[in-house]
């Protein structure tokens, strides 16, 4: 599938879930990003967005901090590939996750903040 027809397929969809009312909110739709494109997941406000992300194996996901205090993306799982450092306004971090699964992970300065990469 190209680049530019997934795009549209992905803009139908998130169009028809808004007109029928399955999602009030764009941001309440998982992204998902298929063919190995980069995910990415944005840090404001004391949370990830999106909460959960859907990406194909291969795929390099990147979380950017874009809140005014420092956070860390870890995974929940002692065997997680997922642990960054600490990560400063503008920061990034990125890793790209080979093995289907869900991974879940949170930041280990706000333990309140979690998320979910689900990887096909």
């Amino acid at each position: 599938m190209t680049q530019t027809r997934s795009m549209v397929l992905s803009a139908m969809a998130i169009g028809a879930l808004l007109r029928f009312g399955v999602a009030a909110d764009p941001a309440a739709v998982p992204q998902s990003l298929e063919n190995g494109h980069a995910g990415q997941v944005v840090i404001g406000d004391f949370a990830f967005e999106p909460s959960t992300l859907t990406v194909s194996a291969g795929t390099v996901v990147t979380w950017v901090n874009k809140d005014d205090d420092p956070h860390t993306v870890i995974g929940t799982d002692l065997e997680s590939p997922i642990k960054s450092r600490p990560l400063d306004t503008g920061d990034r971090y990125s890793i790209t996750l080979m093995k289907p699964g869900t991974y879940r992970y949170f930041c280990s300065l706000h333990p309140h903040m979690t998320g979910t990469v689900i990887v096909r």
